[in-house]
């Protein structure tokens, strides 16, 4: 034997339980007494819930509308008229009317579909930490083609907010008048996004100034589609304002699916008839019209819906509660019957000898 072979490690494993496999272990022995129980328990668990679920769901009230070709007074749909002059703005007009009185806080949402925020590159085209206020600073690559303005030929602006996220922003607005008593509807812009997104991923830059906003962003252009720079966002509204306006972080969130609806205002409840909700009666809604869809196939609604303690109408989880609960008891009911007819009980399935039959 060579020198040193005496001194290799031993790959025999230690003496412990576990890495000799000695520690105790437990398998439960699957029975009908043992299985069926957990059946019916989660089936009537289950359907309850469902049904409480739909109870808050269907306690929400919700109107919608659809203003994808709204027409002007002169019969031709914005849509149409933007679609001949990119960039421009359209005015359009539509009644309608809510045939009960809503109780609760009002929301109001705009909703968008086939348009896919969830697209990997159009995800990754923001710069972070130009929403958290070093607006200086080169804008990240990620946000080309979205990231610089050329002015002429030799010189360029970086774009504040980059990305093609930002240049996409929602842009039309919308204007509510209860037509029973022709005042408009107030609509309040604060408390729309996550507290946390604008405390911790949105920020204005050092000494921006709301009486001269656009100090802080000299040299520095708007995004490419936008009407008007970031520093007017909620010009008029205190804390609203710039990189913190909370249209533009609810848009920033990217929504998982290509039909989806963003919060746009909350309806105020310290007018006449909107005090506890929602007055039953006939609207005007007065559509400023800049944003295109039609181009990609899209539509644009417009939607007021009321909230429950599980949030807004949707019935889909009930549904799913109950429909899972009662596959659950029927699965019960059928391996009853199966036991039943064909099951042997514990102490055969136990007793198990060499002359015992397949």
């Amino acid at each position: 034997m060579p020198n040193g072979a005496n001194n290799r490690p031993s790959m025999r494993p230690r003496g412990r339980a576990i890495e000799q496999q000695r520690l105790p272990a437990w398998q439960p022995i699957l029975t009908a007494g043992t299985v069926l129980p957990t059946f019916f328990v989660i089936g009537i668990a289950f359907i309850p819930v469902g049904v409480g679920l739909l109870y808050f769901s269907n306690g929400v009230q919700h109107f919608e509308l659809d203003y994808t070709y709204c027409k002007t007074s002169d019969g031709k749909t914005c849509a149409d008229k933007i679609a001949e002059a990119p960039g421009s703005s359209c005015e359009c007009k539509i009644q309608f009317n809510i045939t009960d009185s809503w109780k609760g806080k009002v929301y109001v949402y705009y909703g968008l579909t086939n348009f896919y925020q969830n697209h990997r590159r159009y995800v990754k085209s923001r710069d972070d930490f130009q929403l958290l206020g070093d607006v200086k600073k080169t804008p990240d690559q990620e946000c080309r083609p979205f990231a610089f303005q050329s002015l002429n030929a030799t010189y360029k602006e970086p774009i504040v907010p980059c990305g093609a996220i930002a240049n996409s922003m929602f842009n039309d607005t919308f204007q509510i008048t209860f037509s029973n008593s022709g005042k408009e509807v107030k609509l309040l812009k604060t408390g729309l996004a996550w507290e946390s997104d604008k405390r911790i991923k949105f920020a204005n830059p050092s000494g921006f100034d709301p009486a001269n906003a656009s100090g802080v962003f000299l040299k520095t252009q708007k995004p490419i589609n936008w009407q008007k720079p970031i520093y007017n966002l909620g010009l008029n509204e205190p804390g609203n304002q710039g990189l913190v306006n909370e249209d533009f972080i609810v848009w920033m969130r990217n929504a998982a699916f290509p039909n989806f609806r963003k919060l746009y205002a909350i309806v105020s409840d310290d007018q006449e008839f909107f005090r506890y909700g929602f007055a039953a009666g006939n609207y005007e809604l007065t559509v400023s019209y800049t944003f295109p869809v039609t181009k990609f196939d899209g539509t644009k609604r417009l939607m007021l819906s009321t909230t429950s303690l599980l949030g807004g109408k949707n019935p889909f989880l009930g549904i799913a509660y109950i429909v899972v609960g009662c596959l659950f008891l029927v699965t019960g009911i059928v391996f009853i019957f199966v036991h039943i007819k064909y099951g042997k009980t514990t102490q055969e399935m136990i007793s198990v000898t060499p002359q015992t039959p397949y």
